[in-house]
């Protein structure tokens, strides 16, 4: 099909597949947004997940604080309440202020996706309306001819009727297309939500285990940390 021929099948389609080629564009759209927003999310994940593992295995909470406030990551939110959550005592338990950060980080990723599964499902029947309505405007003009003197054969309605065909093929075309992009990123935010509940867990029983930001770790509350201990005699007493 040349490209004179695939606008003239547009034009005749008409609004039918006007709406057609805005869910097109639309899902192509929200493919590329999704993917750049989620290009690297669980490689920096794992990264920062063990550059904080590795200062809370030290008992370095300043320091792993610090790194998951300067990361810029989306996942860096999940770590930023584990620490803001450690330094109450009051509240939820630190197990549950993550797990609820790392379900509304979840959300954040899946935002969009609503407008795939929808197009999905609907264009098909957009198409079938389309071909319905060129179905219907063919027979009409089938009759007028009739009603004029003419024969009222089959080729009077076949060219009508291949045009309006068009547009479930075009509705069908561009609902595959938003069914493999949701699919997509359907499974791979599955194995996101995996890597992030591991890297969540992980990190708290690591924060947990790590001393309190202000407590003296041992070797700083031990006498040969305290300087040295005088072991002169004392005075013996007046005579």
């Amino acid at each position: 099909m040349s490209f004179d021929e695939l606008v003239h099948y547009i034009r005749l389609g008409g609004l039918t597949m006007a709406v057609i080629l805005l869910a097109s564009v639309l899902a192509l759209g929200v493919g590329i947004e999704r993917l750049l927003a989620l290009w690297g999310v669980g490689s920096k994940a794992r990264e920062l997940g063990q550059t904080i593992a590795r200062h809370l295995l030290r008992g370095d909470v300043p320091a792993a604080r610090s790194a998951a406030d300067r990361a810029t990551t989306m996942s860096a939110d999940l770590f930023r309440a584990g620490f803001e959550r450690a330094q109450k005592t009051t509240g939820p338990p630190l197990d549950a202020a993550v797990d609820r950060e790392r379900q509304q980080l979840a959300l954040k990723m899946k935002r969009g996706l609503w407008i795939l599964g929808t197009i999905g499902a609907t264009t098909p029947f957009v198409g079938l309306f389309g071909t319905v309505a060129g179905i219907m405007k063919s027979f009409r003009d089938l009759g007028l001819d009739v009603e004029q003197g003419g024969t009222g054969g089959s080729a009077a309605v076949m060219t009508g009727i291949s045009e309006a065909l068009i547009a479930t093929a075009a509705g069908i075309v561009v609902a595959v297309e938003a069914v493999v992009l949701f699919n997509i990123f359907q499974a791979r935010l599955s194995r996101l939500n995996v890597e992030l509940k591991l890297i969540a867990e992980e990190f708290v029983e690591l924060l947990r285990e790590a001393p309190k930001q202000g407590t003296p770790s041992p070797e700083s509350s031990s006498p040969a940390a305290s300087g040295p201990v005088s072991t002169a005699p004392a005075p013996a007493g007046g005579s």
